[in-house]
This record gives C-alpha cells, sequence and structure tokens, in this order.
C-alpha cells in the first residue's frame, strides 16, 4: 500500500478516457489499495485512477458509512435531482461549484476479484459515484456546473 501523487487541473490523464481492466490480479488489487490510501491521507470522499496517472476504470467511495471499490462501472439507473457543492483533490478548491446530480444511482461494477455487482446508493455517496465515474471518462465537475457562488 502506498501513498500517490494526485495530479492537478491541467494534466493529461486528467483529460483521458479510462482503458476497462481485463486482468484482475495483485496489479489491480495493489492499485485499489493505493486509491484507498491515498484518498484517507487526502480526506476525499472518492478517488480515480486517472487522478493519480493510471488511465484505467478504476475508482474508489468511502463517504458517510459507504465504501466501495469500483471497477468497469456503469450506471444502470438513475433517479431524482440533488443540486450540491462538489470540489475535487484534483481541482483547485476556488472552483467548487453547485452541480446537478441524480439523487439516487444503481452502479454496476467488478470488485478487485472480478465479480460483478450491483449497488444502490442516494444523496452524497450518489454525487460521489456520479463524479467519479465522470473522472473515468476525463470530465471535470465544472463542467457540469449548475451554478456557480
Amino acid at each position: 500500500m502506498a501513498i500517490r501523487k494526485i495530479f492537478q487541473e491541467g494534466e493529461e490523464c486528467l483529460a483521458k478516457r479510462c482503458r476497462e481492466v481485463t486482468v484482475f490480479d495483485d496489479k489491480l488489487s495493489q492499485l485499489i489499495d493505493d486509491l484507498f490510501d491515498t484518498l484517507k491521507k487526502a480526506d476525499g470522499a472518492g478517488l480515480a485512477a486517472p487522478q493519480i496517472g493510471v488511465l484505467r476504470r478504476v475508482a474508489v467511495v468511502n463517504v458517510d458509512g459507504v465504501k466501495m471499490e469500483l471497477v468497469n462501472p456503469q450506471i444502470i439507473a438513475a433517479e431524482g435531482q440533488q443540486i450540491g457543492e462538489e470540489g475535487c483533490l484534483s481541482v483547485d478548491f476556488s472552483k467548487n461549484c453547485e452541480v446537478l446530480r441524480p439523487q439516487k444511482v444503481t452502479v454496476r461494477a467488478y470488485d478487485r476479484y472480478g465479480k460483478m455487482f450491483e449497488r444502490t446508493v442516494t444523496d452524497l455517496p450518489a454525487r460521489c459515484v456520479c463524479h467519479e465515474l465522470d473522472h473515468l471518462e476525463g470530465i471535470l465537475f465544472y463542467t457540469r456546473k449548475y451554478q456557480c457562488k
């Protein structure tokens, strides 16, 4: 387990679509552990692989009692709306802004062992899942801004 550098806005890795994971091995497990360790050290809610310079479809979420590792995730259902302030460990806090997201999402993903699962989350965890999946597409939250301060 290791604390990794979190890349900042302007780095090429944050603007690229990530490739799917095809091999579920110790290297993937190490990446997931590093994401959780880096997230904890940075005191964030979620972190995606491109934020640490790895262009793979992997993200982690750990907020409000919801802890998930998401490999090749996709949102398969979304309901409702919520508007709330978002920030990002890869973007200066001065760009925090209100973003419109679903209130409830169901995500389908794999865990580090290649086992598929589905999980439904609401509120802040739903916002976080959407935010991290955007990173896997090379999208930063403020491009979806609803209203800035």
